[in-house]
């Protein structure tokens, strides 16, 4: 009869374990932690300390495909002994008698060989480790609860052997120097967080030190390679620090912000506690940064260190909450930074992109868990716009403040946050709610004609048609139009462009190289100025044109890019290798020396987007060998799914190719 009993109850436990919150409060997590790259292995020591709030035969941490051996609990104060254990759906159950009010700590050791969240890559010959928790994936390295909704306190101390630098979470509180030129990091928090926002990184990295107007350490690491790059990628990083503080009135709540590119990330960034890691593609010099620079991503990230790290949502269906003010106050950030038509334009651009989901029916509620990207943050940014205008910068600003200093280091859900609304404005927001949050289509009219009334740029760029007016198109690219409208003719009607169209900025000269692919001879010089601008993406667009519109100068124009490389992803450089095996005159001795470039480009060692752009270059001139196909093969099993689907889709093209 026991033994049936405890089967019952056991399954039970298992079947309220979405529910544990109820039944235990972990309060702390310390661990030695050793990460092996060689074998893809982390293996610790851990404990938890916790609280137990009912009466429960078992409770579980998640731990996927992990080992575990000398497994113990201490009650209180009491000494420790060894506790059943149980392996079961990817969680380890503590089978032992907890009462109701006890506190408890639980040691265990394990090792792990995780398939996801830990990721161990190399740089050519270093390596680059780095973690991704995603809401629920850190229990892949390190036992650990995936409800978001059970806030621990991270104490990770790790081990790691060679000239590397191991980043965590909070401040670095210790290192110890051990035998085999090894070293032992230690890294504490104060305040307790959600498990996937625990992060590890380890490379080869130097660091620029600033520090906040409020006293905050700020870290910014860097690869030794890129010092040069350091003031392009993190530029405006402390000013738009010091600015979220002050325009969100609530003090940064962690000890510091460390801030670390990491090799083949698998999005832009990612908001860890205290540490934030992002994709090594951002890393720019001055040229870069006229094209596609980090502020927004930067700033993003840190907006997120209070919204989804102080206060996080309770489940997906409030996502927005974590991503729509990211969203909304990295906007604000850049708005400081580039000025107000910037943030207009970009508000009414990422409005026509919801229009445009709504009008090919994949417009959703804001509170739907399944929504896209598009919505849970841009929407949830024109959300808060909104609200804004509507209730007034005082207000809103009041009640950001207070939600946060009510919520800090817990869980919201969206009627937290209006509730604060509703509390200090007065207003009822039951109608703002339903237009702007739960129906499923975006309110496009009424969020146009918000900011037209407030932006006078607006005005004008709505107004610029040539579609519906090509009457006065040729004149606004000779009179002053702001250089977005310019941009929008160019697209419309790049018929237009004349000599003087070159006279103007940046943005105007790219949008020449992007539309006027067929240089006229009456445009050659101008468009041969192209070549010199502070832009890759312009210098690319060049180059491929010049040389298809004017063969018998072709070599003139390689000479000219010979030493441009681009951004990380080697944009021109590979375009400017391609265009050179296909100029035959042009220095023909080097000819297999430039091609073994190119298909060295195909390699693991370097990032996944110069990798697929050299495959599709090999491709397109049906050069690719089977060192091409090998390293294709190799690519089935990257760790981003984009590089695996890329990689088998080109294999079964070059397979199986169409008659």
């Amino acid at each position: 009869m026991k033994k049936f009993l405890f089967v019952f109850c056991l399954f039970q436990v298992i079947y309220l374990s979405a529910q544990q919150t109820e039944y235990v409060d972990f309060i702390q997590m310390n661990s030695f932690l050793s990460v092996q790259p060689d074998s893809s292995k982390i293996r610790g020591k851990v404990w938890y300390s916790l609280d137990i709030l009912k009466s429960v035969d078992s409770i579980f941490l998640d731990a996927v495909n992990m080992n575990f051996n000398n497994v113990e609990i201490r009650i209180e104060d009491e000494n420790t002994i060894p506790v059943n254990f149980l392996l079961k759906d990817d969680k380890i159950y503590f089978k032992h008698s907890f009462k109701e009010g006890v506190s408890y700590t639980i040691y265990f050791d394990y090792v792990a060989t995780p398939k996801k969240a830990l990721y161990f890559l190399k740089r050519k010959e270093d390596w680059n480790i780095w973690t991704q928790g995603q809401g629920k994936y850190t229990s892949n390295w390190l036992p650990s609860i995936d409800d978001v909704n059970e806030k621990v306190l991270f104490n990770l101390s790790i081990t790691e052997c060679g000239d590397y630098k191991v980043l965590a979470n909070g401040f670095q509180s210790a290192s110890m120097p051990l035998p085999d030129d090894c070293v032992k990091y230690h890294y504490n928090m104060q305040k307790p967080m959600s498990s996937y926002l625990v992060a590890l990184a380890i490379g080869k990295y130097d660091v620029k030190k600033e520090v906040s107007k409020s006293g905050v350490p700020i870290e910014l690491y860097y690869y030794p390679e890129d010092s040069a790059k350091v003031e392009s990628t993190y530029r405006y990083t402390k000013q738009m620090f010091d600015f979220l503080e002050d325009e969100i009135g609530f003090p940064y709540p962690w000890q510091n912000y460390k801030q670390v590119p990491v090799h083949d990330f698998l999005y832009a960034g990612m908001e860890n506690t205290s540490l934030t890691i992002f994709s090594d593609a951002f890393m720019v010099d001055d040229i870069g940064f006229n094209d596609k620079n980090y502020v927004n991503v930067n700033a993003h990230e840190l907006a997120h260190q209070w919204f989804g790290d102080l206060v996080t949502a309770t489940s997906g269906e409030h996502h927005w909450l974590q991503e729509g003010f990211a969203t909304y106050y990295a906007l604000l950030a850049e708005k400081e930074v580039f000025g107000e038509d910037y943030f207009y334009f970009k508000l009414y651009q990422n409005a026509q992109d919801l229009a445009r989901q709504d009008q090919a029916g994949n417009g959703t509620s804001l509170l739907n868990p399944k929504s896209s990207s598009l919505t849970f943050y841009q929407r949830g940014a024109w959300v808060l716009y909104a609200l804004r205008q509507y209730i007034g910068d005082t207000v809103f600003k009041k009640a950001v403040k207070a939600y946060l200093e009510k919520h800090q280091f817990s869980n919201v859900e969206t009627k937290d946050f209006i509730s604060e609304i509703e509390q200090l404005s007065g207003k009822s927001l039951q109608t703002f709610v339903k237009t702007w949050i739960t129906d499923e289509t975006f309110p496009f009219e009424a969020a146009v004609r918000t900011i037209y009334q407030e932006s006078e740029y607006i005005q004008e760029y709505t107004q610029v048609n040539c579609e519906a007016n090509s009457s006065k198109c040729a004149d606004y690219l000779k009179y002053y139009v702001s250089d977005d409208a310019k941009v929008k003719v160019i697209a419309q009607r790049p018929q237009l462009i004349n000599a003087a169209t070159f006279q103007n900025g940046l943005k105007v000269r790219q949008a020449i190289s992007a539309y006027l692919k067929y240089v006229p001879k009456n445009l050659k010089s101008e468009y041969e100025s192209l070549l010199e601008d502070k832009s890759y993406i312009t210098i690319e667009n060049a180059l491929y044109n010049l040389w298809t519109s004017f063969p018998t100068e072709r070599s003139k124009y390689l000479s000219k890019t010979r030493n441009i490389e681009g951004f990380s992803d080697k944009n021109v450089r590979l375009l400017w290798l391609v265009l050179h095996l296909n100029t035959p005159d042009y220095n023909s001795d080097a000819k297999s020396d430039i091609l073994a470039e190119l298909l060295d480009y195909t390699n693991d060692y370097y990032n996944a987007e110069l990798q697929m752009n050299a495959f599709r270059y090999l491709k397109l001139m049906n050069a690719c060998d089977d060192l091409c196909k090998s390293n294709l093969e190799q690519a089935k099993n990257h760790h981003n799914w984009r590089m695996t689907k890329f990689a088998k889709d080109m294999l079964n093209e070059l397979n199986n190719p169409k008659k």
